[in-house]
């Protein structure tokens, strides 16, 4: 059992930058993928970036460029900096984990949430 919970989310005007944390408890946090998720108002929850136990990584095409995902097992937590902040970037933000979705891919199931961080962009 695995227990996140997300810090960081602000308010920031458009071009800014955040940095959101997300900490994990429970045995075993440094063998599962994890990554981040967002939701934004009336929208499905979106795929964002996820990272491997060996630190690789994998973006979804809005992001890729402008956020960077890392974690530091030893501290059991997982990271994503954003930068160029777009009002399009508004949303909960969602840490997750779970075991790889399938071999040579750095997605993975999500079986374990956070209850999210606000980020809102204003233009």
């Amino acid at each position: 059992q695995v227990q996140l919970v997300e810090s960081g989310g602000d308010l920031v005007q458009a071009g800014g930058s955040l940095r959101l944390s997300c900490l994990a408890s429970g045995t075993s946090f440094s063998l599962y993928f994890t990554g981040w998720y967002r939701q934004a108002p009336g929208k499905q929850r979106e795929f964002l970036a996820a990272i491997s136990s060996g630190d690789s990584t994998e973006y979804a095409d809005s992001v890729e460029g402008r956020f960077t995902i890392s974690r530091d097992n030893a501290k059991n937590s997982v990271y994503l900096q954003m930068n160029s902040l777009k009002p399009e970037d508004t949303a909960v933000y969602y840490c997750s984990a779970g075991p790889r979705l399938r071999s040579g891919s750095i997605r993975y199931i999500p079986l374990y949430w956070g209850q999210g961080t606000q980020v809102t962009v204003s233009s």
